[in-house]
């Protein structure tokens, strides 16, 4: 019998540069396009829980990710290969996580 996955948490924060609306360039676009794909796709397929991010914008702007994962490596390696994170126009802090309360969608 294989343990449960552990939960984690990582915090995503965009570089100083993309604070402001008119530094975005259509690579930044891209690069945010392949990100919220990847996270779509890891919610398909049951490794993210929950991937969201806060609407104002400014230096206290910052994205979030609810994952699952087998090992803190394994935990580690989604966060550093998110096309944000790698690609570097987001910086990424993993932290174990444990849900304690959910609502349940009706």
């Amino acid at each position: 019998m294989s343990a449960k996955p552990s939960q984690y948490i990582y915090v995503l924060k965009l570089i100083p540069r993309l604070l402001q609306d008119e530094n975005w360039t259509e690579q930044d676009e891209d690069i945010v396009t392949r990100h919220f794909l990847r996270l779509k796709r890891l919610v398909e397929e049951g490794n993210v829980i929950l991937a969201g991010r806060t609407e104002m914008m400014g230096e206290k702007t910052f994205g979030i990710v609810i994952l699952e994962a087998g090992s803190d490596a394994e935990a580690e390696e989604l966060m550093r290969s998110d096309p944000a994170v790698a690609e570097g126009i987001m910086t990424a802090e993993l932290y174990p996580y444990r849900i304690a309360l959910m609502r349940k969608n009706p």
